[in-house]
């Protein structure tokens, strides 16, 4: 049994993990009654996520008492920068596999049930990448993971000290490993990386983005590719061009900004300002009229006033964002920003979120009632059997962190099937749709 946590960078190594296990004999389960083995591909990325990773790692435990379980694996983040502090307080973890050293998952299981048991944990500058995967999207989408670590160090993230040195993937095996998704019937590739606008610049002393988004355009079965986690910055004239160009490529961008502030920026180590990001987006929409751009926002960052509070809310209500997340401020131990003055109560924090987001939801229902009469294209991912309803995502929503489109006595369709919906309705920030045409 494999429980992947976390960002779906992590999901793309716990893919990884099944394939190496799956070649190697091991038979996959849901039950953790009936395992033999559980893995947890933990995460670190704030205090919520390090508690989730302890919980299910004590929650699984117990099966040592109460199943068959026999070895119980640690790998991914937290594995990698609490590796003492689990082996001392958690020691129902037989074994840790790090961020760099988890094709290794199949020896160190081997190694924990024949008695041998030892840690996998190699120099993070290591790079895996060509190795088989079992996808756990469905089938019809897969994220491609382009890129390993960040340099970039904002003084609230760990990411760089724990995932290592920003390295990208060669081109070369991107395209064979997206050509043998795409062959597997895999409709949408999904480009992720700690920063993706980055791609290329390491091992061909340029950004090669623009180019493997054209060559993954070309590959024939391939209905979309959707662009992840871009820093405002790196977004270049090349990027957009190949947007504008390519149809396959989804008018959608992700594109996380932290905050809109100055001062705060600064002292989050981004390397933007209010005015570039404002300009940015309005090239953006002015060039691709019909984009949709998703954002990320931190509440309660050290130092910040209610003035700036205030700011950012006049911000978000300007730029209306069409997809937006908003997340309190987590001090991160070993973090510039966790030993800054001005720390924020925990509740205040919560509170300047929650406005936030509420601030968000009332522009994103607007804008969803705004969308009726709108033809879009979308993907199917199921069905409602008991409303007798297709579930689609459109152009506009990726995975687990959008809306959805629904069509009511739609037919029967496979998932990762396109259609052309027109928008009769919204529900909150989902859509109502009937079918304008079929596609493939």
């Amino acid at each position: 049994m494999l429980v992947s946590l976390g960002c779906d960078k992590n999901l793309v190594d716990s893919e990884m993990m099944l394939g190496t296990l799956d070649g190697a004999g091991y038979m996959l389960t849901s039950d953790p009654e009936e395992a033999d083995v559980i893995v947890v591909n933990t995460c670190c990325f704030i205090m919520d996520a390090k508690e989730e990773s302890i919980n299910t790692l004590i929650e699984y435990g117990r099966y040592k008492k109460e199943g068959r379980l026999k070895a119980l694996i640690a790998a991914g983040c937290l594995a990698e920068r609490y590796t003492e502090e689990i082996h001392s307080e958690l020691p129902e973890v037989d074994a840790i596999v790090g961020i760099s050293s988890f094709d290794r998952i199949a020896e160190v299981i081997e190694n924990v049930l024949t008695g041998r048991g030892s840690d996998a944990k190699d120099a993070k500058s290591r790079l895996i990448y060509g190795k088989k995967r079992m996808l756990s999207t469905g089938g019809h989408y897969a994220y491609l993971k382009i890129a390993e670590g960040c340099d970039k160090r904002c003084t609230y993230c760990v990411i760089p000290s724990v995932r290592g040195p920003y390295r990208s993937v060669p081109m070369e095996e991107l395209l064979k490993e997206a050509e043998e998704l795409v062959q597997g019937g895999v409709r949408e590739l999904i480009l992720v990386a700690q920063e993706t606008t980055r791609y290329g610049e390491d091992l061909y002393g340029e950004k090669k983005l623009s180019e493997l988004i054209e060559k993954l355009c070309a590959i024939e079965d391939l209905a979309w590719v959707r662009l992840l986690y871009c820093y405002p910055e790196e977004i270049d004239d090349k990027l957009i061009e190949v947007m504008e160009k390519e149809e396959k490529f989804c008018h959608y961008l992700d594109m996380p900004i932290q905050h809109s502030e100055d001062e705060i920026l600064k002292r989050m180590g981004r390397r933007t300002n209010r005015k570039e990001i404002e300009e940015k987006i309005e090239s953006l929409r002015k060039r691709i009229p019909d984009i949709a751009l998703r954002t990320t926002l931190i509440a309660g960052f050290p130092g910040e006033t209610s003035e700036e509070h205030e700011a950012l809310k006049e911000f978000v209500e300007k730029m209306r964002f069409s997809r937006l997340g908003v997340f309190p401020y987590s001090a991160e131990e070993d973090t510039p920003a966790a030993a800054m003055d001005g720390q924020i109560d925990e509740e205040e924090k919560r509170r300047r979120a929650d406005v936030i987001m509420d601030l968000q939801q009332g522009l994103a229902f607007e804008a969803a009632k705004n969308m009726k009469g709108r033809i879009i294209r979308c993907m199917v991912e199921g069905r409602i059997p008991e409303d007798n309803a297709l579930v689609c995502r459109s152009y506009m929503d990726a995975p687990d962190v959008d809306g959805y489109v629904f069509v009511e006595n739609g037919p029967d369709l496979m998932s990762g099937s396109m259609l052309d919906i027109r928008i009769i309705g919204s529900d909150e920030y989902d859509l109502i749709g009937e079918i304008y045409n079929e596609s493939c």
